[in-house]
């Protein structure tokens, strides 16, 4: 019988890449920016709205952009994985193969849960304009003074009916379309596409607030045939919420959050003919990512808190 062959780095460095470019790259790219960034922070100025058309009267009215900014260092990141020679010459049935599939996945994963942690502390912690991203008193230019942190009264907060989902969700995306720019113009005015984003507590009832056609009682559930308007419910297990949920919006230009990335995730390895090897009869696969997240437009996101 011929001996085992020992699996070798190339094989398992090329499988965890292989692996990286099939990950689900889950609701990140559909909420956040991706940036690419080329030196260690970056600084972003982030500028209000292009003036609206209006007659012309008495020549061109040129008008300035309100400008506000912020600074997003970039930050190492990595993952390793500690594989004995024995194991590797060993696994007949590609379990380790497994496990750097499993690797690759988590990888893939980070920035979501890193962005998870954001949305979790966005009621106390300041986004571009000075203000919590979740917050009831944003102010620019002339928008008058605003609020993307709403309450809707239910009667048991932890276990909404799907009656009163249904509203709460309406009186989230709401907010959301009334929201106005530094202009005092409406800002999400074209907006056709909204994703819920609930604990998983709440998931099976925003489902059924969002999908049913008829609720209790034989009446017609609203959510399902608004006219041009998209609405998807999307589960976080990250989120440790248990009474509220958040609305974004999904297709405008500019998105809630950023993900700015400086280094893409990458596999290196000490494995054959290294001194871990010799010493320990070990190899190590180190992953590493380096980026960061942050928070973009507040104005495409609103937080509906039950009470």
């Amino acid at each position: 019988m011929a001996p085992n062959r020992l699996l070798t780095s190339r094989a398992i460095i090329g499988e965890f890449y292989n692996r990286l470019t099939v990950a689900p790259a889950g609701w990140i790219g559909r909420y956040a920016m991706k940036i690419s960034s080329n030196q260690a922070s970056e600084s972003y100025g982030w500028l209000g709205m292009v003036p609206t058309m209006r007659e012309w009267v008495g020549g061109r009215q040129a008008k300035d952009l309100r400008e506000n900014g912020f600074n997003l260092a970039n930050k190492d990141h990595e993952a390793t994985l500690e594989i004995n020679v024995s194991d590797l010459r060993r696994d007949a049935s590609g379990q380790i193969l497994v496990r750097i599939g499993e690797l690759a996945n988590r990888a893939q994963s980070y920035p979501a849960k890193l962005m998870s942690a954001l949305i979790i502390n966005a009621e106390s912690t300041t986004c571009y304009d000075g203000q919590y991203f979740f917050d009831t008193d944003h102010s620019e230019g002339n928008s008058g003074s605003q609020s993307n942190d709403i309450s809707y009264d239910v009667a048991t907060p932890t276990k909404p009916t799907v009656e009163e989902m249904r509203d709460a969700i309406l009186a989230g995306i709401q907010q959301v379309i009334g929201l106005k720019d530094d202009q005092g113009e409406p800002m999400n005015e074209g907006a056709t596409q909204f994703e819920v984003m609930v604990p998983i507590s709440l998931w099976g009832t925003a489902v059924s607030a969002v999908s049913l056609q008829t609720l209790g009682g034989g009446a017609t559930n609203i959510l399902p045939n608004l006219a041009n308007l998209q609405i998807v419910v999307v589960p976080n297990v990250r989120l440790t919420w248990t009474d509220r949920f958040a609305i974004f919006r999904t297709d405008g230009e500019t998105k809630p959050f950023i993900l700015q990335e400086e280094l893409p995730i990458s596999v290196d390895a000490i494995a054959e003919g290294s001194e871990l090897e010799f010493k320990e009869k070990k190899h190590w696969y180190g992953v590493q990512w380096a980026g960061n997240v942050g928070y973009g437009y507040w104005q495409h996101a609103c937080l509906v808190t039950l009470t």
